[in-house]
């Protein structure tokens, strides 16, 4: 074996290149926004240690944040808009551009962080008159800039990873509201297996923001599509519209569309 390569495996199993498993991490880590070393460790069939050191790789490169356990991607730590540091930003700016058609005058919005809602943040049309409650602290600033718009922060302990309010205090604070409207984004999107993700916390925030509204639009870039996390969120017939980039009509989303509205 030469000196370049180092034992692996692709989607068929065995062999590859290092740099082709790193650029497998690198996609995990954007299109997921998070990913953990043991997941990382099973999926390509080599030892911790090797993840490890792809990690801080990866990082040393500044490709993504390298944290306790597993990374992040850096468009995870996007503040405000930077169009250079948003992974598959044209697709989330369609997204976000079908999802401010949902919004209307006077509504109760409950809006979740990641890039996709903070581009639906800076789309939010400027005429329109309507309450945001969010617990994201990034999306929380994008939506000040509407002088239109009254802007809530569901406030509690922040996580370092995703600047989002998670934790009992926040649940009980939306227990007390009904919002017309939750957008929401995700982790893993299946039609069998339904909307999931890695993160425990964000579980329980997500099962909340769903329970207490009228209605919820789950946003998702299509390479998350068919992909599932480890903990179940809920089924899509509790969810009522999909927003994607694609084409309502195009193949990628019919599998969804009995059980959900595409959009």
């Amino acid at each position: 074996m030469s000196k370049n390569r180092e034992p692996s495996a692709s989607s068929n199993g065995k062999n590859l290149l290092k740099r082709e498993r790193q650029a497998h991490i690198l996609r995990e880590v954007n299109v997921h926004n998070k990913v953990l070393i043991t997941d990382l460790s099973q999926k390509l069939q080599v030892s911790e240690d090797t993840i490890r050191r792809d990690l801080q790789e990866l990082a040393d490169k500044d490709k993504i944040i390298k944290v306790r356990g597993g990374a992040l991607s850096k468009s995870y730590h996007v503040y405000s808009f930077r169009q250079n540091d948003i992974y598959a930003f044209e697709e989330k700016t369609a997204i976000a551009r079908k999802a401010v058609q949902l919004l209307k005058d006077d509504m109760l919005v409950l809006i979740e962080g990641g890039t996709t809602n903070l581009e639906v943040a800076r789309l939010v049309p400027p005429e329109l008159s309507a309450t945001f409650f969010t617990p994201s602290l990034t999306t929380a600033l994008q939506l000040l800039e509407h002088p239109n718009l009254e802007v809530i922060f569901i406030g509690g302990r922040l996580s370092r990873s995703t600047k989002i309010s998670i934790g009992g205090e926040v649940i009980q604070q939306l227990t007390e509201i009904r919002p017309d409207l939750c957008l929401m984004g995700t982790n893993g999107i299946d039609a069998r297996q339904g909307i999931t993700d890695s993160d425990w916390d964000l579980v329980q925030l997500k099962k909340t923001m769903i329970q207490i509204s009228s209605k919820i639009a789950v946003l998702t870039i299509s390479e998350k599509l068919d992909s599932t996390q480890p903990m179940k969120i809920c089924g899509l017939n509790e969810i009522d519209y999909l927003v994607t980039e694609l084409d309502p009509e195009h193949p990628r989303v019919l599998p969804y569309r009995p059980l959900v509205q595409v959009v």
